[in-house]
């Protein structure tokens, strides 16, 4: 399984280079990897201090932040390294100001690996939700560094408990300890680690969007606009998504307003919104005309955003939050983002591998629907009855609150089994 695995990595090596020809992400994943060796070395040279967190992609930055960000606090006298496997985490938070470094992790090669390990020689390292190397992994323990997975799920279908899953089951114990996000993916884990080294802490998102909430500035452009007006904000949106939501507009009677936040902000994306929704006006229109102190046509009822970083932020000025990536085979996106703000969220069928969705389902606080025709049901049985909507966003709200906690458990562990 160790060739394997490493024959792997060459073969996908291979596909990255013939796909820069026509991938753009592909070529940003070669290119930032360029000297990164050189320029890591020269980075932390000198720095004895380091504390390395690692994570697949955007998603799993905004998971390991408040971990990351609570390290920062409590252990100034250290330097936090941050990586990235994917470009779509790497291009937006490379100049996150939270970390001391912020760089391309090296294919998991097991010369990369040990370079990497010595060059840095981390004091601590913590790996989020889904990231398993194994030459990374292997190193660490090999020098005796401690490494933690924190907001971890582990279900029977994943390849660990597989019966050809014994690679991967090794990978496992060279953690020194995960933490995990309920109490089934202990149960399923201790089949295979002892308990000990196993520590139910939840789910570090839900910390996440509390920071959030508490920190939020009013966005002026988005608050000209809502003018007081019923308004759902359709976040990380694909184009089944878009579709439906346009069917909804379209037979809805009411003075409505729709912001749309679509996952894709590629010109053609944009163009395909632009043309679904003639009503529309682009969010970078919107902020100029509130620049220059103009109102925006009174028969703009939609604003499609067209820039990345806002949709946080967004959720605030819904009465209702919409998630995208329901009908996609991948899932749904962040429903905790919307839900913290206390409104009701809705969201496609294929939610059922997401706990935090199925807690709001569960709780009346999320709804999803699986037909344009079903999701006007639910808008309008929400808009038209005040209790319902009241009562559904508290249950949204109350959910999250709830469930904070996870990075305190996280750091407790750490200050009395690292520092």
């Amino acid at each position: 399984m160790k060739f394997t695995y490493n024959l792997f990595l060459k073969i996908y090596l291979s596909g990255i280079y013939i796909a820069t020809f026509f991938n753009e992400k592909a070529k940003l994943w070669l290119d930032g990897r360029k000297n990164i060796f050189e320029r890591l070395e020269t980075a932390v040279k000198g720095n004895p201090k380091i504390i390395w967190m690692h994570c697949a992609s955007l998603g799993e930055f905004e998971q390991g932040r408040p971990v990351l960000e609570n390290l920062k606090e409590k252990f100034p006298e250290h330097k936090l390294l941050l990586t990235f496997f994917s470009p779509s985490g790497y291009e937006i938070r490379k100049n996150y100001q939270g970390a001391d470094w912020v760089f391309y992790l090296p294919l998991d090669t097991a010369t990369n690996a040990y370079r990497f390990i010595k060059t840095v020689n981390p004091q601590l390292a913590i790996f989020v939700k889904y990231e398993y190397w194994h030459n990374y992994l292997k190193s660490l323990h090999d020098n005796n560094i401690p490494s933690i997975l924190i907001s971890a799920l582990f279900t029977p279908s994943k390849v660990f408990f597989k019966w050809y899953g014994g690679f991967h089951r090794k990978m496992l114990k060279f953690f020194s300890h995960i933490f995990v996000q309920n109490d089934s993916s202990k149960e399923n884990l201790s089949r295979m680690l002892s308990a000990e080294k196993i520590t139910v802490a939840g789910d570090t998102r839900f910390d996440r969007v509390s920071q959030i909430i508490n920190s939020f500035k009013p966005i002026e452009p988005i608050e000209k606009f809502v003018n007081g007006k019923k308004v759902m904000v359709a976040g990380s949106t694909w184009p089944d998504d878009e579709n439906n939501l346009k069917s909804l507009l379209d037979g809805l009677n009411e003075d409505i307003k729709l912001i749309i936040a679509p996952h894709e902000i590629h010109t053609a994306h944009i163009d395909f919104l632009r043309n679904l929704f003639p009503a529309h006006i682009l969010y970078s229109e919107l902020e100029n005309l509130s620049k220059s102190g103009t109102e925006p046509e009174a028969d703009k009822n939609v604003v499609i955003i067209n820039n990345i970083g806002m949709l946080s932020r967004l959720y605030h000025y819904g009465t209702i939050s919409y998630i995208g990536g329901g009908f996609n085979k991948s899932g749904i996106h962040n429903t905790l983002e919307a839900a913290v703000y206390g409104h009701p969220v809705i969201f496609g069928p294929n939610y059922q591998k997401f706990s935090e969705a199925i807690g709001l389902v569960e709780r009346s606080g999320g709804y999803s629907y699986d037909t344009d025709i079903a999701l006007k049901k639910i808008v309008l049985e929400l808009w038209n009855d005040d209790e319902k909507l009241i009562s559904s966003g508290n249950a949204a709200g109350k959910f999250v609150k709830e469930n904070i906690g996870a990075t305190h458990k996280i750091m407790t562990w750490i200050k009395e089994n690292v520092f």
